[in-house]
């Protein structure tokens, strides 16, 4: 019966061990999956933002690339790409933006994570009332 001393505290030790890694490997997924929705919305706002602006400011202070970025920017990423040129035609256009958000992942890593959006916007609905 003394062989089975110690048995039970090796096992916890492994059930403990084991309970830690999947920790970690649940808060480093939440960890990306939380930037990636951050990242993802950034983008978008910096789409929404500038689609208009490439018609008209709007009240916007600079370009439709400009405006893309501060929107990008107060969403906590950082502006990428904005292809959103001035047009001054009736025609849709579309805005893409893509934007970038860096994730230290527990600590150990420095993920990178961009995420591009797509806004459509159609100036001749200016002309047509509500």
């Amino acid at each position: 019966m003394s062989t089975d001393r110690g048995s039970v505290t090796v096992l916890a030790v492994g059930v403990l061990v084991l309970a830690l890694v999947l920790a970690a490997g649940v808060t480093a997924i939440g960890q990306v999956a939380i930037a990636r929705n951050r990242v993802t919305a950034a983008a978008e706002a910096g789409a929404l933002a500038a689609a208009p602006v490439t018609f008209r400011p709007f009240g916007a202070s600079g370009s439709a690339a400009d405006e893309a970025a501060r929107l990008v920017r107060s969403n906590g990423a950082e502006l990428v790409r904005c292809d959103c040129r001035p047009d001054s035609g009736y025609d849709p256009r579309t805005v893409v933006v893509t934007a970038k958000l860096d994730v230290d992942v527990l600590g150990l890593r420095e993920v990178s994570i961009e995420a591009t959006a797509v806004a459509e916007f159609r100036p001749v609905a200016l002309l047509v009332g509500p």
